[in-house]
């Protein structure tokens, strides 16, 4: 994993994942391990975000490295025109290693072509989001205390969704069963069904989300993200679809964890948080440890 990019989940082995989970459990019993003492990584956020910018640098900080970048592409001289190809090759005078995040899918593995030092994807459209989908496994290992043969319930935005595309990919070496439970407009890609029909991975697809969350060991939740719909009436139409409360999981497996990427809206009702079936901040924490694995990877100080 020395000095590789990370742009797709598809760049790991089943065998590379469970060393960077491995590694993440490490790191989470010892947090503060100064492994990138002169060290540089830049974070380039040309979309907006919370969880996963500041737990990259929460990541750098805790090894001991330092942060450089932008969170806003209108402060960056792409607000004059400079190409993401500038870009890259610029920042990459003055780094080790560049995470990013950009509205365009392909845009991270471009980028990765264009580098002379290492890309990690932190989303690209609605394409992929690899972290994630290594903190959303190292949370589901966690909690089931396995990764193989679990049902996986996936409910929401399955069609530009970039969280729940990876996740699908990673876990489709574990022997899943998966649920796909979303609004028409919202269906998972064909692709990623055609993707598990020639593994022979069964999954089944509702529209309902009350009567299909019992059997579930995680239950994925997603936001129906505004930002992906062009027509904003189309948005409104689904943007309350499915909301999770409290009382729908009275039937639920006892040991049943809910992720979500975050951030929230209205799909998971706040009477849900104090469930303990809930998981979804501890798993935001998770991504600190994930992404300090990747890091020690990539960089080789691991």
């Amino acid at each position: 994993m020395k000095n590789r990019s990370l742009v797709s989940i598809n760049d790991y082995s089943p065998a590379e994942i469970l060393e960077i989970l491995n590694l993440a459990a490490e790191f989470e019993k010892n947090p503060g391990q100064a492994l990138l003492t002169g060290y540089v990584v830049a974070t380039l956020f040309f979309e907006p975000s919370t969880r996963t910018r500041l737990s990259f640098e929460s990541a750098i900080n805790r090894l001991g490295g330092r942060v450089i970048g932008f969170s806003d592409s209108s402060s960056s001289s792409v607000s004059k025109g400079e190409s993401l190809k500038d870009t890259i090759l610029t920042v990459s005078n003055y780094s080790d290693l560049i995470v990013m995040r950009h509205p365009l899918e392909g845009s991270a593995q471009y980028a990765s072509e264009v580098s002379p030092v290492p890309i990690i994807n932190a989303g690209d459209g609605a394409h992929q989001h690899p972290t994630q989908t290594l903190l959303d496994l190292y949370s589901i290992r966690k909690t089931q205390g396995r990764l193989d043969n679990l049902k996986i319930c996936m409910v929401g935005d399955l069609k530009y969704g970039r969280t729940v595309h990876s996740l699908l990919i990673a876990m489709s070496a574990f022997q899943p069963l998966f649920t796909f439970i979303a609004p028409e407009e919202l269906k998972m890609p064909d692709e990623y069904k055609h993707l598990l029909d020639k593994k022979g991975i069964p999954y089944q697809e509702h529209r309902d989300i009350a009567d299909n969350l019992n059997d579930a060991d995680i239950i994925y939740m997603t936001r129906v993200q505004r930002e992906r719909f062009s027509d904003p009436l189309e948005y409104e139409k689904v943007k309350n679809v499915y909301i999770l409360r409290d009382s729908m999981l009275t039937n639920t497996k006892s040991n049943m964890r809910i992720l979500h990427p975050l951030p929230r809206v209205n799909e998971i009702n706040p009477d849900v948080d104090s469930n303990p079936k809930a998981y979804y901040f501890e798993q935001a924490l998770n991504g600190v440890y994930t992404r300090m694995a990747i890091i020690s990877k990539i960089l080789g100080v691991k």
